[in-house]
């Protein structure tokens, strides 16, 4: 799975807020690298997006009803 970019720069954002206004050329430095450590960490995650997910939920709810359709059949 390819990382939600968006969430993806929202994260690195507010981690770079994080340091101090002070630590100005460090602090846009830092969110350099945290996006690059969280791009990484999530690539090596086993994710799935949102929208598979949800299809992959109406998929095993489509099978359950099959499955229980097949079980009433089979009691009577």
């Amino acid at each position: 799975m390819r990382p939600d970019f968006q969430t993806l720069d929202e994260v690195t954002r507010r981690l770079a807020a994080a340091v101090p206004t002070e630590l100005k050329t460090a602090r846009e430095e830092l969110e350099g690298q945290f996006r690059s450590i969280l791009e990484a960490a999530f690539n090596r995650m086993d994710l799935v997006t949102r929208e598979e997910f949800e299809i992959q939920k109406r998929v095993l709810a489509r099978t359950r009803e099959k499955l229980e359709a097949l079980e009433k059949r089979l009691e009577s």
